[in-house]
């Protein structure tokens, strides 16, 4: 089994700052866990590290695709396992940096993906549904059928929201299907959580949120939307782009719009830490409860050092 370190949790708790400092100690490289990273252009609302952050840590699966292209959890699998096995066969133990749940836990426990087929005809019926009552009304019909698929899902991101009903209704299963009940993971893995009081999470999302509009993040989806970026595609669907696109094609006010990003921010880590709590494997590390920001990283570090015997 491949050795890999995962650092996760909630949005704007500190796991790229961890990440490479960990990287740095063990000279190792890091793989991005995030599914909005993978885009290019997509930097500000992202919160993507730039060149000066990354400290010349080699990073993967960051700025690999191009805005309007697709990209989904079976891809993440193919490509962070093959990245997996190149570092490992190096001698490092490579560093996934953690964002988007089902992703690292997908990857960790070997899903596998439902094949069911699709039915045209059964999705326009979903999206006429979610037109006339709304989203949410979607994401409430799959909360009582796959409450587990739905708590994963924004109750905005209408397309996976009719994909897993959809496979749901032809098949009875759910989008994904572990590989064994035992939850036994695919990688001798080391999985770092970082958590912190609910209060300060919020108020350091709501602070992060500002600074991305200070440092230009109307400007940026307005330049994708210039260069012809389909307001509707995947990556614009992401929280900070959608609420945005709101303020500048729909005419809503930028208050309303700024708020909104800061509310979905904060229900998307409240979300996120429930997922996580479905991985017993997850060894804790509460930020707040370290005074030195050097002490959090040599107890994460030690705690690693001592699982796979580094210095």
């Amino acid at each position: 089994m491949e050795r890999l370190i995962v650092v996760i949790g909630p949005t704007a708790v500190g796991k790229t700052k961890i990440s490479i400092d960990l990287a740095k100690k063990l000279s190792t490289q890091i793989i991005s866990g995030d599914s909005m990273l993978v885009y290019r252009g997509l930097d500000i609302g992202t919160a993507k590290p730039n060149l000066l952050e990354q400290s010349g840590v080699a990073h993967h699966l960051i700025d690999i695709l191009e805005p309007a292209e697709e990209f989904n959890v079976v891809d993440f699998q193919k490509q962070a396992h093959n990245l997996i096995i190149k570092i490992s066969s190096a001698g490092h133990i490579p560093v996934l940096a953690g964002g988007t749940g089902l992703y690292i836990r997908a990857l960790l426990e070997g899903y596998r993906f439902s094949e069911a087929p699709s039915d045209e005809a059964l999705r326009h019926k979903l999206a006429a549904l979610g037109e006339q009552h709304g989203n949410e009304y979607l994401h409430g019909i799959l909360a009582g059928l796959q409450p587990e698929t739905a708590a994963r899902l924004h109750p905005n991101d209408q397309r996976r929201i009719i994909r897993a009903l959809e496979v749901y209704y032809l098949s009875g299963e759910t989008v994904s299907q572990e590989k064994s009940a035992a939850k036994a993971l695919k990688y001798d893995a080391v999985v770092i959580g970082l958590n912190m009081d609910r209060a300060l999470l919020y108020e350091r999302i709501n602070k992060r949120v500002d600074i991305m509009l200070e440092q230009g993040l109307i400007e940026e989806v307005a330049g994708l939307l210039q260069q012809g970026v389909p307001p509707d595609c995947q990556a614009m669907r992401g929280i900070g782009y959608k609420e945005i696109i709101d303020y500048l094609l729909k005419g809503q006010d930028l208050s309303t719009a700024t708020d909104n990003v800061k509310q979905a921010t904060r229900n998307f880590a409240k979300r996120q830490l429930t997922f996580y709590r479905r991985m017993p494997y997850i060894k804790w590390f509460n930020v707040d409860e370290y005074d030195d920001y050097n002490n959090l990283l040599e107890s994460i570090y030690k705690h690693v050092a001592g699982k796979f015997g580094v210095r």
